[in-house]
C-alpha cells in the first residue's frame, strides 16, 4: 500500500495574504475597508477539505482492486476516487507544463500570470486569460462559482492561498484530478479516461493525455462526443505547446496529432451488476467495496452466459457461481444473461432465486447411505416400480433398468433407487445435512419433508447447491460461501460435517464417472445434472480438487422451456466455465483410509445388495411408523431466535385412530388423520410415541432446538 504523502506543516500567511494585509494597512489612514474585505472573504470560504472526504463515486472492485462497477454520486456525477500514483506520470508533467509551470514553487497565485492577465484585461476591457494556477482552479471547483469577474478572481486567490497553507502540493493536485470537469457528468481524470478511452489513466498515450489536459478548460465546448473538430483542435494545441516547450519531440508530436480522437463516450464497467448492487445496499457510504471476485474470470463468465442464453431462447436466462472450495470465496457470480435484458428479466439475480433442484440432491442421498453403512458404490439395488403409499416415483425416461449398482443408479440419475435410498436414510436427515452445508431449503409451511424432496420437491438456490457440492468436494466438511458484498459471521471453529470423509469420497468418485457432454472430457470433473418438473430449471454442478461451479438455465418467471435439460443445456456451460478458469484442472482428493475399492462380488456380504423395497414394504405395513421426525434427528423449531413453532408429527401405516405421546404423556388423538401437532415447553431431548387401534406402536427420540 502506498504510504500517504506527509502534509505540509502550517506556515505563515503567503505572499497574497501579506500583500492584502499591506494594502489594508495602508488603507487604514483612509479607513479599514481593505482589512474588512479580506476578513469577509475568508469568513465566507468553505472549510479546507480532507482529500479523502470529498464525495466520490462508490466503486466496487475485485479481490485485486480492479474496478468491477462504479456508481454515480448522489447528484448523478461520475467522479471516481484517484490517487496520484495511479495516474500516468507523463500526464502529470504535461498538465503542469501546460496549466501551471510554477506550480511547485508558488503559494497558490502565480503573480507573473496575474500581471499578464491584468495587462490583457486593461487592454481588452475583458478577461482574455485568467492567470489561474492549478490551486486557484481547485478553489473554483470547490466553490462551483463564477470565474468571469474580478471579484471572483480575488476570492479564488484568497482561497488558493488558504489551500496552500493547509494542504500539500500532492493533495492539491489530487483534488484537481478528482474534481476537474470533462463534459456532461464526467468529473476527474479517472472517470474521463474510462469514459473516453475505456481504460484506467495509469498509462496514456501522448494524444490521450493531451486531450485530457485540454478538456477541463472548456469541457462542454470541447467534448469529443459533441464537437469532434473542437476536441481535435484543442488537443493539437496542447501538443504544439508541449512540443514548443521541448517536453515532447517533433516526431512524437506528429504521431500524436495523427491519432484519432474518440467520437463517443464508452459505457462504464458493469461487471457483477447484481452483486455490486447488493454490496452498495448492504454497505452504504463505503467509498470502495472489495469483492472476492476475479475480474478476468467474471468478464469471461458473463460473456459465456449471455452467449449461451441467446442460443437457447430470447426469454432464457443463465446463472453461474464459481467458488473456491477451501476458502469459500466466490470467484465469479453471474446473476443473469444481462442486467438490461428485458425479455429474460435480467434484473433478477438467479444465483439467489429459490427454485426446484431436480435431481441435484441425489449425491447427498447416496452419501448418507454410504455414511450409515447401508451401501457401497458397487452395492446392487433394484430399479423397479415401487409405491410409497400414494407416492410412486418413475424415472425421467419412464423406463426401469432392473438390478443396477448404486454407481450406475447415480451416474444415470435413476429416480426410483434414489427414492428407495432416501426412504431408508430419512428425509429429515437429508434436510438436516443440507442445512449443515449452510444451505437453506424451503419446504411447504407446517409440513414434514416428503420423499419428493429427493427428486426436486424442495426450494433451493444455486448458491445453496454450490455450497452443498463444495462440502462434498472438501471431504464432507462445510464451508461458508463469501462474496464480500455483505458481512459474513465468523465460522465456528468446529462445524458438524455434511458427510463423513469416506462417504464424501465415494460420492466424488462416482460423480467423476458421469458421462460428459460433447464439449467435455471424461473424468476431468465430478458433476451432476438436474432438470426440474415441467422443464423449468436445468442444473449442472461440478468440481475438481480446488473449484466448484454451479450453472442454472431457465426462465426467471418459472415458465417451462420445452427441451431444456441439465445434460443438454446446463452441462455444456459448466464445462466451458471450467475452461474459463484459465488454470489446469486440480486433482481430486485421494481415497481416505477405510475405502473399499472392489467390485460387487468382492464386497463384504452386507454391502453386496441394498435392502429390497418389497421387504421394506412388508415390514412397514405391520405397524405404525413415524414418517416425521425420524429417530435421532435434530428438529429446528426456531427456539434459538425466540420463536417456538409447534412440532408436527406424521405417521405412516398402522390402523387409525392414533394416540400420540411425548415423554409418556398423551399430547393428541386423531381419529383419521395421520398427523398431529404439539407445542413443546422448551428445547431438549424428547421421546415421541404413537399407538394405533390395533395396539401397535412406534417411538423415536429427537432433539428439539
Amino acid at each position: 500500500m502506498r504510504k500517504p504523502k506527509a502534509r505540509r506543516a502550517p506556515r505563515a500567511p503567503g505572499l497574497l495574504t501579506a500583500t492584502l494585509i499591506l494594502v489594508a494597512f495602508v488603507g487604514l489612514m483612509a479607513g479599514n475597508y481593505g482589512l474588512a474585505v479580506l476578513r469577509d472573504i475568508r469568513a465566507e470560504l468553505p472549510p479546507v477539505p480532507e482529500v479523502r472526504t470529498i464525495e466520490v463515486s462508490t466503486e466496487v472492485v475485485d479481490a485485486k482492486g480492479q474496478l468491477l462497477r462504479p456508481f454515480t454520486t448522489a447528484n448523478g456525477r461520475w467522479r471516481l476516487p484517484i490517487e496520484l500514483g495511479d495516474v500516468d506520470p507523463d500526464f502529470i508533467k504535461m498538465l503542469v507544463a501546460y496549466e501551471d509551470q510554477h506550480f511547485a514553487t508558488h503559494h497558490g497565485v502565480d503573480w507573473s500570470g496575474i500581471v499578464r492577465a491584468a495587462v490583457q484585461y486593461v487592454g481588452a476591457g475583458r478577461i482574455v486569460s485568467g492567470g489561474s494556477t492549478l490551486t486557484m482552479q481547485v478553489a473554483r471547483l470547490l466553490e462551483s462559482g463564477s470565474t468571469r469577474n474580478l471579484t471572483a478572481k480575488v476570492r479564488q486567490m484568497v482561497h488558493a492561498d488558504l489551500l496552500e497553507q493547509k494542504l500539500s502540493k500532492d493533495e492539491i493536485l489530487t483534488l484537481y484530478l478528482t474534481l476537474a470537469p470533462y463534459g456532461g457528468n464526467i468529473e476527474g481524470i479517472r472517470a474521463a479516461s474510462l469514459a473516453y478511452f475505456g481504460k484506467e489513466p495509469s498509462r496514456l498515450s501522448t494524444a490521450e493525455a493531451a486531450l485530457l489536459v485540454a478538456l477541463p478548460q472548456s469541457p462542454e465546448a470541447r467534448r469529443p462526443d459533441r464537437d469532434l473538430t473542437a476536441a481535435r483542435a484543442s488537443r493539437n494545441m496542447v501538443i504544439d505547446r508541449l512540443a514548443l516547450a521541448g517536453l515532447i519531440g517533433p516526431d512524437e508530436a506528429a504521431a500524436a496529432k495523427s491519432e484519432p480522437v474518440p467520437t463517443a463516450r464508452r459505457e462504464f464497467p458493469m461487471l457483477a451488476a447484481h452483486l455490486a448492487e447488493t454490496a452498495v445496499k448492504t454497505r452504504p457510504g463505503v467509498r470502495k467495496i472489495p469483492l472476492t471476485l476475479d475480474k478476468r474470470l467474471q468478464g469471461a463468465l458473463e460473456t459465456l452466459g449471455r452467449t449461451r442464453a441467446a442460443e437457447i431462447g430470447p426469454k432464457v436466462s443463465v446463472a453461474i457461481v464459481v467458488a473456491d472450495q477451501q476458502t469459500g470465496n466466490i470467484l465469479g457470480s453471474v446473476g443473469s444473461a444481462g442486467l438490461f435484458e428485458t425479455e429474460s428479466d435480467g434484473f433478477v439475480d438467479m444465483t439467489t432465486a429459490v427454485r426446484s433442484p431436480g435431481s441435484t440432491l441425489k449425491p447427498l442421498i447416496y452419501g448418507l447411505a454410504f455414511e450409515l453403512g447401508l451401501a457401497h458404490p458397487e452395492s446392487l439395488i433394484e430399479d423397479r416400480p415401487t409405491a410409497f403409499n400414494n407416492y410412486i416415483p418413475v424415472n425421467f425416461d419412464g423406463f426401469s433398468r432392473g438390478t443396477v449398482t448404486i454407481r450406475q443408479a447415480l451416474t444415470q440419475s435413476l429416480n426410483i433407487p434414489a427414492v428407495v435410498v432416501l426412504d431408508a436414510v430419512g428425509t429429515a436427515r437429508l434436510v438436516a445435512r443440507i442445512k449443515r452445508a449452510h444451505a437453506t431449503p424451503l419446504l411447504p409451511y407446517d409440513t414434514a419433508p416428503s420423499l419428493a424432496i429427493g427428486l426436486g420437491g424442495v426450494g433451493i438456490t444455486l448458491r445453496d447447491l454450490v455450497s452443498i457440492y463444495a462440502a462434498i468436494a472438501r471431504g464432507g466438511s462445510p464451508v461458508t460461501l463469501k462474496d464480500g458484498a455483505a458481512i459474513v459471521p465468523e465460522e465456528e471453529s468446529v462445524s458438524a460435517p455434511v458427510l463423513d470423509p469416506l462417504a464424501a469420497w465415494y460420492v466424488s468418485d462416482i460423480l467423476r464417472d458421469v458421462p460428459p457432454p460433447l464439449n467435455g472430457a471424461p473424468g476431468r470433473i465430478g458433476y451432476k445434472t438436474g432438470t426440474s418438473y415441467g422443464y423449468r430449471d436445468a442444473w449442472a454442478i461440478g468440481f475438481d480438487g480446488k473449484t466448484v461451479i454451479g450453472v442454472w438455465v431457465g426462465r426467471p418467471d418459472n415458465v417451462p422451456v420445452p427441451g431444456i435439460s441439465g445434460f443438454n443445456s446446463a452441462a455444456p456451460i459448466l464445462f466451458e466455465a471450467f475452461d474459463r478458469l484459465g488454470t489446469p484442472t486440480v486433482p481430486f482428493r485421494k481415497a481416505p483410509k477405510g475405502a473399499i475399492i472392489a467390485q460387487n462380488p468382492d464386497l463384504p456380504s452386507p454391502l453386496r445388495r441394498f435392502r429390497h423395497p418389497d421387504v421394506q414394504m412388508t415390514k412397514r405395513d405391520a405397524a405404525p411408523e413415524f414418517a416425521y421426525p425420524s429417530d435421532g434427528t435434530d428438529v429446528d423449531l426456531g427456539m434459538a431466535v425466540g420463536d417456538t413453532l409447534p412440532l408436527v408429527v406424521k405417521i405412516r401405516n398402522g390402523v387409525p385412530p392414533f394416540t400420540f405421546f411425548a415423554n409418556g404423556a398423551p399430547i393428541g388423538h386423531s381419529a383419521f388423520s395421520r398427523q398431529s401437532s404439539w407445542q413443546p415447553d422448551g428445547p431438549g431431548f424428547v421421546t415421541l410415541s404413537v399407538v394405533d387401534a390395533a395396539g401397535q406402536s412406534d417411538n423415536v427420540k429427537v432433539f428439539l432446538e
